[in-house]
């Protein structure tokens, strides 16, 4: 589908062939046990280098309705909870790594304007 409304899994998918892969696909069923009450906001706050874009990549790659990451899934942990085929594949996601925008950009306000022109060409 789009590179930012509902992206596929590639980038997640390369990421599980990596000899150093950590199967963190647990974090799925947390949220799946939040969606649609009202704690439904989570922060990820770890040090550099911690695996925050990969659980992002992950979340995009579980809820995103651009790809079919059936597959993917099943041989990880997820895989063998009740919850797995819940939400698999059935939401939109915007997936936006603000590193990416902040870099290309001199001020927010010039950042916001490029969000902005990029989901809407998307």
């Amino acid at each position: 589908m789009g590179i930012y409304l509902n992206p596929d899994s590639d980038r997640y998918e390369r990421l599980c062939n990596s000899p150093i892969f950590v199967d963190k696909s647990l974090l799925i069923e947390y949220t799946n046990q939040i969606i649609n009450t009202e704690n439904n906001c989570i922060c990820v706050s770890r040090p550099r280098r911690f695996g925050k874009s990969t659980d992002a990549n992950m979340l995009v790659a579980y809820y995103s309705k651009g790809t079919n990451s059936k597959d993917l899934f099943n041989s990880l942990n997820i895989g063998s909870r009740f919850t797995f085929l819940e939400h698999l594949n059935k939401h939109n996601v915007i997936h936006l790594n603000i590193q990416d925008f902040l870099s290309t950009t001199n001020s927010i306000d010039e950042m916001l304007s490029k969000i902005n022109r990029m989901i809407l060409k998307d």
